[in-house]
């Protein structure tokens, strides 16, 4: 007990100091999740003395990584992405497949089974690392980002058969296709009636039961009751905990809840995707990958290479350049799932278990080059072709005594409104693709990027401009932009809102900025209107 409390401490601790210092060179959460596993694993002798333990990790990330993504979707945006998800989805696991059998079985000399397992595995990509990334970037509504996420949810659907195969496999001669098959449709069949007639019902009764009480940890344990409960019935009938999760969260994504179930379980998704990639760590074997340095790198490499290639001439049949390789270099890492479908398949000796720590080896280094490849993505591009929709990438202004609005929410909106009235000149800097498009239909000069970004500053000409007026919300991001444009252009003239005395008082202490408080001057309007009636 007292070994299995330190271990929970040691990695708690270990995940917290290592993705600060990652957090600080812009190296993403989920390589520190990744490297306190294979830490941890090695600490506690995990790969040997705790595998129920690991196993069961394993598997508890693995649901919620399913529910969280149920919940991103619902039956009316699945349909609505029809196009990209059922062609280009289909397209990319049906070519991946068929080039990752061709090198395995002809060209390393494998055997059929072997081959076909590996296929399948390698051409699943990881929506636990790209998500994330798109949703925080706002990259989900760009072109190259919806599909992304289409060829995502076709995978995601993919792994259910997948499972099923290997299940097959595993039962050799002791059980027919036919009957296998005709099990698998009379479960579908079952659960497609409980989802349309009987879940959805449960579903938002247990919902608004919990709503009504208005305690939060009611609600959170309804939640938490609908989705292992759904994992459980989809077991026992013979399909995975994790499709049972997923059709938890389509179900309750199609609720008029589905935001407040988002917001309430936002902290508990992040620390069950970090237990998704933790359980992935503890599978590598350093050892191994070590001594066989040379071998993996080669295979990485060739991986990556094919995936990218395949998946870019299949968007470039209805794309630009730019987006298709943006899609392909976003989806050329090899999902988590893969280390699920290997597991099983050396597990129930279908293939080698050398060969099957070989592949989790090259699973893991696509994933930990992944992050980076996505944190780079637009400079990346940027080499093959140049585009409205690249971030960054912004063509010099010809301007001076200019104002630069950073953010287009609702107070961007106002500060741009009234200097359009007073005829001053003015750009608008933000993330977001949806303000940027939204600025431009208006007729405001916007464009897509971070202020904080030196190419940014340098074109939209910081040093010519008489102020900058910072209106985004997050005060990270405020801060982020503070510093790079004091240390760009030292004389900048810079006003910010500030909404809390905290945030007042930090800026006022350690920035040259014009500052408006936002309670302050609030209050003040509010007691200058109620005296007006005295």
């Amino acid at each position: 007990m007292e070994t299995l409390l330190l271990a929970i401490f040691a990695t708690i601790f270990l995940a917290t100091l290592m993705n600060i210092i990652f957090k600080r060179y812009n190296v993403s959460h989920v390589v520190g999740y990744i490297f306190t596993g294979i830490i941890i694993s090695y600490l506690f002798d995990f790969n040997t003395t705790k595998i129920d333990a690991l196993n069961l990790i394993a598997e508890f990330g693995i649901v919620f990584l399913m529910f969280t993504i149920g919940l991103e979707l619902s039956f009316e945006k699945i349909k609505k992405m029809k196009d990209t998800l059922f062609v280009a989805g289909a397209l990319q696991m049906i070519f991946n497949t068929a080039l990752f059998f061709i090198f395995c079985f002809y060209i390393f000399g494998l055997d059929s089974q072997t081959s076909i397992i590996i296929s399948l595995a390698f051409s699943l990509s990881s929506t636990a690392i790209i998500m994330p990334y798109l949703q925080e970037s706002k990259d989900i509504v760009t072109p190259y980002g919806k599909k992304v996420v289409g060829i995502l949810i076709f995978q995601d659907l993919a792994v259910i058969p997948i499972l099923l195969l290997i299940s097959f496999l595993s039962h050799g001669a002791d059980i027919s296709i036919t009957e296998i098959i005709l099990k698998t449709v009379i479960a579908l069949v079952f659960i497609t009636l409980f989802v349309f007639y009987v879940g959805d019902k449960i579903v938002e009764a247990m919902l608004k039961f919990a709503a009504n009480t208005q305690l939060e940890e009611i609600f959170l344990g309804a939640i938490f009751t609908i989705v292992i409960g759904m994992s459980i019935l989809t077991h026992e009938i013979g399909f995975t905990y994790s499709m049972g999760a997923f059709l938890a969260g389509v179900l309750i994504a199609d609720t008029k809840y589905n935001i407040k179930v988002e917001s309430d379980i936002l902290s508990y998704k992040n620390l069950l995707l970090g237990v998704f990639f933790f359980s992935v760590g503890t599978k590598i074997d350093m050892v191994y990958l070590l001594s066989n340095l040379h071998k993996v790198v080669l295979l990485f490499i060739l991986v990556m290479i094919i995936k990218t290639v395949i998946i870019y001439f299949i968007i470039k049949r209805k794309s630009d350049k730019n987006t298709s390789v943006k899609t392909a270099l976003a989806l050329s890492q090899v999902s988590g799932f893969g280390f699920v479908v290997l597991d099983m398949a050396s597990s129930n000796q279908l293939i080698n278990a050398d060969l099957a720590n070989l592949l989790l080896i090259i699973i893991f280094l696509t994933m930990i080059v992944s992050p980076f490849i996505l944190t780079n993505i637009y400079k990346i591009s940027s080499y093959f072709e140049k585009e409205f929709y690249e971030a960054d990438v912004i063509t010099p202004i010809d301007k001076q005594k200019h104002i630069i609005i950073a953010g287009f929410g609702t107070l961007g909106r106002s500060v741009a409104k009234e200097l359009k009235e007073k005829d001053i000149d003015f750009i608008i800097i933000s993330d977001n693709l949806q303000h940027v498009l939204k600025a431009r239909k208006i007729g405001y000069m916007a464009y897509f990027g971070h202020l904080n970004k030196l190419p940014v500053m340098e074109s939209l000409k910081v040093e010519e401009s008489s102020s900058v007026i910072v209106t985004v919300q997050s005060e990270h991001q405020k801060i982020l932009i503070i510093d790079a444009l004091k240390d760009y252009f030292k004389d900048a003239n810079i006003v910010v809102k500030v909404d809390s005395d905290e945030e007042n008082s930090y800026l006022n202490k350690t920035k040259d900025v014009e500052i408006v408080d936002s309670n302050y001057e609030l209050s003040s309007k509010l007691v200058e209107l109620s005296l007006k009636h005295k």
